[in-house]
């Protein structure tokens, strides 16, 4: 089949995903475009409509006799590219049931995946020509496809074995290869892994193909993992030299290619700027810095829950001489941290030694990490303080606003870190931020924090919300953070701006920027009384959000339960029921007429439902509820680990009468992978700390 045939097939009949069927055959011919413009568009378009998120659809299945044909034309201009395509195409297949049906967006039924698969294999040949070919755009995905799709694995060990003596990142693709072929086949299982163990000890090869021979050797065959294997990586990763600069993907190459930007660049219009920053992220995360960062993190995977094994490889990872190396370490460690329980510190204060005024590409990605890993990064405290100071005595006072952005970006990531470990070192940054209006939003993020400052703090962020446009509702984001921060600082004088708020954002109707102000009214207690007039109407509001959060805020600023249980009881039938259970909780033994409806939902489908009425059951009800309690407490804590701060917190109130609960929070106390709501490191230490709380009071 000629390229030149494309037309004659039936495009339409095929099914599409997010793209008309009868535009597929225009998106390759464009692929082979000498324009590369056109060919950029046209790879977009096609991966967009005929292959969207990995999707294999009858479409798809047909361009591949064409991608062939482009891949193997030397006139292609960019054939590498066509060959990455068949590639994904053809690992999407190999993830997907073979026994299974899959539906096009229009419903009707596809076995696409197979028939892709099949045509794959049928000239999969030709991959064993393409991984010799002079160009290496070329080689290293026709690599990765030798690898999974040639029928003849003895052939393809062959053929493999062959290319090693290739340079760079090839040799680390033909070992995984090698090892992708020992997977999928089991007739050449030992050979392959035989190979491997030869190549991990093989002292005339380069660390970093030794280090891939050692780690896929342990994927072939991961139930033989025994005691060297670590230290021998360990020993490795020390051996692995810098590459040349200029020649390599290290951190300081991405850190020239880092374009300085205007302080303050705004973001699209209707765009919140956390969103514009968010999308910023996705982009550098996706970057590597080492081209054995993809082998060490399939090591990671490996080893799993070995925590130990793996702080030995993330120290050696951290410590390496090779930049590309520390700086991709950073965010494995981070996940390490955040996923497993232990003494971290370690790897903490290694991480904060990737901060250096040299290198604020790295520094801003440590600083980073440090604040995503609060309150376990306490050990950085000095490094962050020291690392800010230096920063604002190079660089001047106003660093925070810096027109470089690598600058920038590096000073506010350990501003906001420093900050969030609630050290008022960082004050004065944050002051500058919300004084300059430069990326203020990231001061107030943290702002709350500082509690000690509150005076400082307090009126600059009322100033702020004062100044929200609740009429646009891109500024909800900001309107939501600015009252967050209110509400941790905690202090009275911040009320008046948040009964502002509230008006303000019941006039447009915001009901949830609403709810938030009035919870944080609500926290001030009878010092915020003189807000009653704006938060009594709002306890009759339709917005059940609203309603909920003026009726709970009632109590706190006046106290009168008559007035407000009734109104509680009935927002206990309505998607705010767990917040009015709460509210009826904080009441305690006056909100007793809500102790039947509570005892109801005592059934109800939802853990979350059950968790908050036994909770209100115990407060309201004490002892006499304490059976029923804690039955619902530790189902609803064994159905749902996310419940487990819920249901501690009510424990440890519970003191004694949580007796039955103490064999399932000291196995919690044993458990070596976080746990908590999201799983998140600050309710995990929580969650910790609870348990430690409940057994010893028990």
């Amino acid at each position: 089949m000629m390229i030149n045939e494309i037309d004659g097939v039936d495009w339409e009949s095929m099914g599409h995903a997010y793209g008309p069927a009868s535009d597929v055959p225009g998106w390759l011919k464009g692929m082979a475009s000498a324009d590369p413009g056109v060919r950029e568009e046209a790879f977009s378009a096609f991966y967009s409509a005929a292959h969207h998120q990995g999707d294999v659809y009858p479409c798809t299945a047909a361009s591949l006799p064409f991608l062939f044909e482009m891949a193997d034309s030397l006139v292609t201009p960019d054939r590498g590219s066509v060959i990455e395509l068949l590639l994904s195409i053809g690992q999407e297949c190999l993830d997907m049931d073979p026994e299974g049906v899959y539906f096009t967006p229009d419903g009707t039924e596809s076995r696409a995946h197979v028939d892709a698969l099949a045509l794959i294999g049928e000239r999969a040949e030709v991959f064993v020509r393409w991984v010799m070919d002079p160009d290496e755009e070329v080689r290293r995905p026709a690599i990765e496809c030798l690898g999974l799709f040639l029928a003849d694995s003895a052939r393809a060990l062959e053929v493999l074995g062959s290319l090693l003596p290739a340079s760079g990142t090839e040799r680390l693709l033909v070992v995984r290869a090698v090892a992708t072929v020992a997977l999928r086949d089991a007739a050449v299982h030992g050979t392959a892994a035989g190979w491997l163990e030869d190549l991990a000890g093989d002292t005339a090869q380069v660390p970093e193909v030794r280090l891939a021979a050692l780690v896929h050797r342990v994927r072939c065959t991961p139930g033989e993992l025994g005691d060297a294997v670590v230290p021998a990586a360990v020993g490795l990763i020390r051996e692995i030299a810098p590459e040349e600069p200029g020649g390599g993907d290290d951190a300081s190459c991405r850190a020239e290619a880092e374009p300085d930007v205007a302080a303050g660049t705004a973001p699209s219009p209707g765009m919140p700027p956390q969103v514009a920053a968010a999308f910023e992220d996705l982009e550098r995360h996706g970057r590597v810095h080492a081209s054995t960062t993809s082998l060490l993190e399939a090591f990671h995977t490996v080893l799993d829950d070995r925590v130990l094994e793996r702080t030995a490889l993330l120290t050696a990872q951290l410590c390496s001489t090779d930049p590309g190396v520390r700086h991709d370490a950073i965010r494995m460690a981070t996940g390490l941290i955040g996923q497993w329980r232990g003494d971290h510190s370690g790897l903490v204060v290694l991480i904060a030694g990737c901060l250096g005024p040299g290198d604020p590409y790295t520094s801003a990605v440590a600083a980073e990490a440090l604040g995503a890993l609060v309150p376990v990064s306490e050990p950085s405290r000095e490094a962050l303080a020291t690392y800010v100071e230096a920063a604002r005595a190079e660089h001047g006072p106003g660093v925070w606003a810096s027109r470089e952005r690598l600058v920038r970006r590096a000073h506010q990531e350990a501003v906001r870190a420093l900050a969030s470990l609630g050290d008022l070192r960082a004050l004065p940054c944050v002051l500058e931020a919300l004084d300059e209006g430069t990326d203020a939003w990231r001061a107030v993020q943290v702002a709350g924090h500082l509690g000690e400052a509150a005076s400082d703090l307090t009126p600059r962020l009322s100033k702020l919300l004062a100044e929200v446009d609740f009429s646009d509702a891109s500024q909800s984001m900001s309107a939501h953070a600015l009252v967050s921060a209110l509400r941790k600082l905690g202090g009275p004088a911040a009320a008046p701006a948040l009964t502002n708020a509230v008006t303000a954002a019941v006039r447009e109707e915001q009901w949830h920027t609403a709810a938030s102000a009035l919870k944080a009214l609500a926290s001030f207690g009878p010092e915020a009384a003189f807000a009653l007039d704006v938060v009594r109407p709002l306890a009759d509001a339709q917005d059940v959000t609203a309603r909920a959060a003026a009726t709970a805020a009632l109590w706190e600023l006046e106290g009168d339960a008559a007035c407000v249980v009734p109104r509680l009881v009935e927002l206990l039938d309505t998607h705010a029921d767990n917040e009015a259970a709460a509210a009826l909780g904080r009441i305690g033994p006056s909100a007793a007429p809500a102790l039947p409806r509570l005892r109801k939902m005592l059934t109800a489908g939802y853990e979350w439902t059950r968790v908050y009425a036994a909770a209100a059951l115990w407060d309201i009800g004490g002892d006499a509820e304490a059976p029923a309690v804690m039955e619902t407490l530790l189902a609803a804590w064994a159905e749902n680990d996310s419940t487990s701060n819920h249901v501690l917190a009510c424990l440890n109130r519970m003191g004694p009468a949580a007796q039955p609960a103490l064999p399932r929070v000291r196995e919690e106390l044993t458990l070596l992978r976080r746990s908590g709501r999201f799983s998140s490191i600050p309710n995990d230490e929580d969650l910790q700390a609870a348990c430690r709380s409940v057994t010893t009071r028990i």
